[in-house]
């Protein structure tokens, strides 16, 4: 087996990556190797060096890739490396020693709670199983702060009706529990009563499923936010699972909650990742400044 393919392997079971992360490091892996060896020989070690790897970053620049994808491939190469120097196949990490390309910083993108508000205001048939469904894939998105991969493997059984909770499993398959607002759970039972009779053989126990019943996957999930924010005239630009969950992020800062508790909402396993949507609350808290102080306004 090649080095390559052991140490996704070990990615796999020892440390419990997500099928979207392996995906990431190997085809960032399977594209290094193909830029400096088009024979893909990986007993040619000798070309893992610090020039190579500088001339892979020029190359993926000059494709148009941005910075923050560059790194974050070099930092699947990076790893990949650092496990050939522990198998002694390596003896330095070459990508250590070259600069990475800079990163603009860009914060987070959000919907403002005004557009949220004009989604739910909007009319919707509760008594058709699939418009419910994508109301409520939006609802729990928004309302909890879960990861679209978190949504797509619900099972029935996470949802904890005497405590109302969601039991997910994140990142790193590490769980955790995450609160279900009351205005989530009329949408929740009357949804699961309708689950229950048009897929009475859902042997997966899934929560959300397709219009097929097949358990429900990623661009799956994509393709019901956009469908469904493109209906509210409020929410402009792009329109995804992950801005809901930007957020949820923000609006609980907005509103007075403190950083750890939304950390662990999250499952972010580093406050930093976090502290983020802090730069949301400042731009936020700038703007009421500007236009409310009174020596703040034009010739104040």
């Amino acid at each position: 087996m090649r080095s390559s393919e052991t140490f996704i392997e070990y990615l796999k079971i020892n440390r419990r990556y997500s099928p979207r992360t392996l995906e990431i490091y190997k085809g960032s892996i399977d594209e290094l190797y193909n830029f400096i060896s088009p024979a893909q020989d990986e007993t040619e070690t000798n070309l893992l060096i610090p020039a190579q790897i500088r001339a892979f970053i020029a190359e993926s620049m000059k494709s148009g890739l941005s910075s923050r994808t560059i790194n974050l491939k070099l930092s699947a190469i990076s790893s990949y490396c650092n496990y050939l120097v522990k198998r002694g196949i390596l003896k330095a990490n070459p990508v250590k020693r070259v600069q990475r390309p800079k990163e603009s910083k860009r914060l987070p993108e959000f919907y403002t709670t005004t557009a949220i508000e004009s989604y739910f205001s909007g009319e919707f048939d509760e008594g058709d199983i699939f418009a419910l469904r994508d109301r409520l894939v939006v609802s729990t998105l928004y309302c909890t702060g879960m990861r679209r991969a978190e949504l797509a493997s619900l099972r029935i059984s996470d949802w904890d009706r005497a405590r109302s909770i969601f039991r997910v499993t994140g990142k790193g398959e590490k769980s955790r529990e995450i609160p279900i607002p009351g205005s989530l759970v009329p949408q929740l039972n009357s949804y699961l009563l309708m689950l229950n009779e048009y897929y009475p053989e859902n042997n997966e126990n899934r929560l959300f499923l397709t219009d097929t019943g097949q358990p429900m996957y990623l661009s799956f999930v994509n393709k019901i936010v956009a469908r469904e924010l493109s209906f509210s005239k409020g929410i402009t630009g792009r329109k995804t699972p992950h801005i809901l969950r930007h957020s949820f992020a923000t609006h609980l800062l907005n509103n007075g909650a403190d950083l750890n508790s939304i950390k662990e909402v999250l499952g972010h396993s580093s406050l930093a990742a976090t502290q983020v949507y802090t730069h949301n609350s400042f731009e936020n808290l700038k703007k009421i400044f500007l236009t409310a102080h009174p020596r703040a306004k034009k010739g104040g």
